[in-house]
């Protein structure tokens, strides 16, 4: 029997894309894993035990938990998957729209993590894994809101890591780029389309489904997520693949003058 078997992992949002794989890979990794979604999934991943919880209805989150623990006793890893995408100007969002968003990003994030720390602070043995995005350090035009949620997430879980550690419990980043997933074609639509950014807002849109013919499979944000789950001394943030990993880099040493201009050539826009 190996040391993972005795630890319980929660992954959010597992019932497809990075989720999914992240659920497999724990439970090849030798953990009880549970899984959720939304809505009832059959065919879930392979060892996973399925759950239904929204993220944004704290006594469904209390509930998974309180379920998890009935069953377990213990909750070693929590990895906040669940989220919305959307791609749009800023201002072809309403604040309602943008509300919802938060909510299932940052503040479904915010309420899982509070479910569970009171159980690993007991334990004395934790670790809190937020996937987050290269969209968390960058700037995404017509991805205003998706790259806002993902900015709070690292603010809030940087500062939160500090606060835990004294409890020996860690708080991760983990920053995909681009991932083979459905994401691009889930992603919400802005509420109040505007035709001033019409043409803009679709040439992002063409660029996003480009690359993703060649973006990093779920499989390699899984393998990050079990590497950040079992490290003895894991890291505060960790890149999946070379793109992230070299927008990380120039992004902290790279003039922010020659970044803006690439990243606008890049999408189409160098010509304002």
């Amino acid at each position: 029997m190996s040391e993972n078997s005795l630890r319980t992992a929660v992954v959010t949002g597992a019932s497809s894309g990075i989720g999914r794989a992240s659920a497999e890979a724990l439970a090849q990794a030798g953990f009880k894993v549970f899984g959720t979604s939304r809505r009832p999934s059959s065919g879930g991943p392979d060892g996973v035990s399925m759950l239904i919880c929204d993220v944004t209805d704290e006594a469904s989150v209390n509930f998974l938990v309180e379920t998890v623990l009935s069953k377990t006793g213990r909750i070693d890893i929590l990895v906040n998957n669940a989220g919305l995408g959307l791609i749009g100007g800023a201002e072809e969002s309403s604040a309602r729209q943008a509300q919802i968003m938060f909510d299932v990003n940052v503040f479904g994030v915010i309420r899982m993590t509070n479910a569970v720390l009171p159980h690993m602070r007991k334990q004395r043995n934790g670790r809190i894994i937020n996937i987050s995005s290269v969209l968390g350090f960058i700037p995404a035009p017509f991805s205003a809101l998706y790259a806002s949620t993902k900015h709070a997430l690292e603010g809030y879980t940087e500062s939160l890591d500090h606060e835990l550690r004294e409890h020996a419990l860690r708080a991760i980043l983990i920053e995909p780029a681009y991932t083979r997933t459905a994401f691009d074609q889930n992603a919400v639509s802005p509420d109040r389309p505007m035709a001033a950014y019409e043409t803009a807002r679709q040439n992002a849109a063409t660029i996003i489904q480009e690359a993703m013919r060649t973006a990093d499979e779920p499989r390699a944000v899984a393998d990050i997520v079990v590497k950040a789950a079992t490290a003895v001394v894991p890291k505060k943030r960790y890149t999946v693949g070379k793109l992230a990993s070299q927008l990380s880099l120039l992004r902290r040493f790279v003039p922010a003058f020659a970044f803006d201009k690439s990243l606008r050539k890049q999408l189409g826009l160098d010509r304002v």
